[in-house]
């Protein structure tokens, strides 16, 4: 006597209801897979595993309240066997590096959702990792690059915000040769000419957030 396989039970959070709708139209075709439940913020997602314990979880990087990287560590804590597949719009490797560290077992761009979303899904239930080969070699890339200070973090977010080196001395309480001198130290850091390069790098690669 064959038995079913069960399906796949999966948990979506993200705080758009479009591509939530947009994704469980996907999975309503597969007949491995059923949506047990929706969230749309990091706190309520961490309420629907604790209830639903599903399979795989599908879960956004940026919503209000809690992160997705904090909602992966507060259910990892929990439940160290989850499966979370990231579901973002951001290519940065320190985000992807970031979220595979909170236990994060697949990464996925939501520009590739419609060709890859089902393959993911099955590759993590395995037990396997997903992450697309852009990203992973960006990771391999910078693994061995030095992190920014949390100053030179400060002083960079400052100059992001199109402060002057003056206006940021102030507000953090330091010289104005000082903020010169972490800027200094952050532009080999990330391979940058000038501060709006450095800018630019930082945000495409996911070090600010802004």
């Amino acid at each position: 006597m064959n038995i079913e396989p069960k399906p796949i039970r999966i948990l979506t959070v993200d705080d758009h209801q479009l591509l939530r709708e947009g994704i469980a139209a996907v999975l309503d075709a597969q007949e491995d897979m059923t949506l047990v439940g929706e969230a749309s913020s990091g706190e309520e997602a961490v309420e629907a595993f604790r209830r639903l314990r599903p399979d795989v979880t599908l879960m956004d990087l940026r919503m209000a309240g809690i992160s997705g990287i904090e909602a992966i560590t507060r259910i990892r804590a929990e439940f160290p066997g989850a499966r979370i597949v990231v579901l973002t719009t951001y290519a940065g490797d320190v985000q992807a590096a970031a979220a595979l560290k909170a236990g994060a077992s697949g990464y996925l761009l939501k520009n590739l959702l419609r060709k890859e979303l089902i393959d993911t899904i099955r590759v993590v239930h395995s037990g396997r990792r997903r992450v697309p080969a852009e990203i992973a070699t960006e990771i391999a890339e910078h693994v061995a690059d030095d992190l920014l200070t949390d100053r030179e973090m400060q002083v960079l977010r400052g100059v992001a915000s199109g402060k002057s080196n003056k206006l940021i001395a102030v507000e953090l309480s330091i010289s104005e040769g000082t903020v010169k001198t972490h800027m200094k130290s952050i532009l080999p850091k990330l391979s940058a000419n000038d501060r709006t390069h450095a800018v630019t790098i930082a945000l495409r690669r996911g070090i600010l957030d802004l």
